[in-house]
């Protein structure tokens, strides 16, 4: 009993109840309670689950839909790529929503698992997540704004796909403005900090890449199945979310190929600071060579010397010295090295 408790803790249920004329918001405690939305023909549930490890709302799920055992294997798991599972009697979808952190400047990825039915849609997202991207559909629903209230199942489901998709898009522009904004800094002051986040934006570049090149088979495949469950009026939206979807992996191949170019930039950069520091340090030296020549005659200890029993010779000879040095300045000046 305890851990039956626990578990209803771990998660938060909430449904959506809706027709043409109809909408209604409910907040579930038991698991049980879900079984007069699959039953009821006359309405769309969807059905939210905030918190995918929950086995007791799992369960009750899989025994009331019969679901497929290659679903229940996968139900609760929160590290699949994006995949689609097609039955007779349900669809099962996973998707990546994602997150951009303006505080780490990072993507922050959200696993999302849809289950689709006749009346039916029931969406897991992991707990714990920055809320999800859902908010103008259910302004839709509750306000009758749109479509959604007088379409099937198919419709939201396509509608919530074309939702996270979009938001890829927002995703992207922060991560374009980031690149912009690191290319700038690199090009002002190369330092081992901005290759560091040059590595990180590489990586989070591949976290993406892995999300959406998988989503593309996931739209092809749903759109050549022919599911008795999607209707012929959703398949233009479908078509738009896989155009929507090229338009992402373009963008972030251009994005590969730019951070990738960030990394020539920072070494181009880096070995133009070395070779201003090494072409000072050149003049430095070349310009005490003559000097350290003097000094090093001078500095002998041979008895006949006549410049040594000279009055002035100290001072001629850092004339000497002196003028050797202006004379090479003015030598370097002329040739634009300095």
């Amino acid at each position: 009993m305890k851990d039956e408790a626990s578990n209803k803790a771990k998660v938060a249920i909430s449904v959506i109840q809706y027709s043409q004329d109809f909408y209604k918001e409910h907040r579930i405690e038991n698991p049980a309670e879900l079984a007069q939305f699959f039953s009821n023909s006359d309405t769309i549930s969807w059905i939210n689950i905030e918190g995918t490890h929950c086995q007791l709302t799992n369960d009750f799920i899989i025994q009331q839909l019969c679901l497929h055992h290659i679903v229940r294997d996968e139900l609760g798991h929160i590290e699949s790529r994006p995949k689609l599972e097609d039955f007779e009697d349900h669809i099962y979808l996973v998707l990546n929503m994602l997150h951009f952190d303006k505080t780490r400047k990072g993507t922050q990825r959200e696993q999302i698992t849809f289950l689709l039915g006749k009346n039916y849609v029931i969406t897991f997202q992991e707990s714990g997540k920055d809320g999800d991207v859902f908010a103008p559909i259910r302004d839709r629903l509750s306000n009758a704004k749109g479509r959604h209230r007088r379409y099937q199942s198919d419709y939201l489901m396509m509608s919530m796909i074309d939702t996270v998709i979009d938001h890829y898009f927002d995703v992207l522009e922060n991560i374009g403005e980031h690149i912009e904004l690191l290319e700038s800094h690199i090009l002002v002051s190369p330092s081992t900090q901005k290759l560091h986040e040059i590595y990180r934006l590489k990586r989070e570049l591949i976290l993406l890449r892995k999300s959406v090149w998988p989503l593309r088979e996931v739209l092809t495949k749903l759109e050549k199945e022919n599911h008795e469950l999607i209707h012929a009026d959703s398949y233009a939206y479908l078509r738009v979310a896989y155009e929507h979807t090229i338009q992402v992996i373009e963008t972030l191949e251009s994005y590969r190929d730019i951070v990738a170019g960030l990394l020539d930039i920072y070494l181009s950069s880096m070995s133009n600071r070395m070779n201003s520091v090494m072409k000072v340090l050149t003049i430095i030296s070349t310009i005490f060579m003559p000097l350290t020549f003097i000094a090093g005659i001078y500095g002998m200890n041979f008895k006949h010397m006549p410049e040594l029993q000279w009055q002035y010779g100290y001072y001629g000879v850092l004339s000497v010295c002196f003028i050797s040095a202006l004379g090479m300045i003015y030598y370097f000046k002329k040739k634009n090295w300095l």
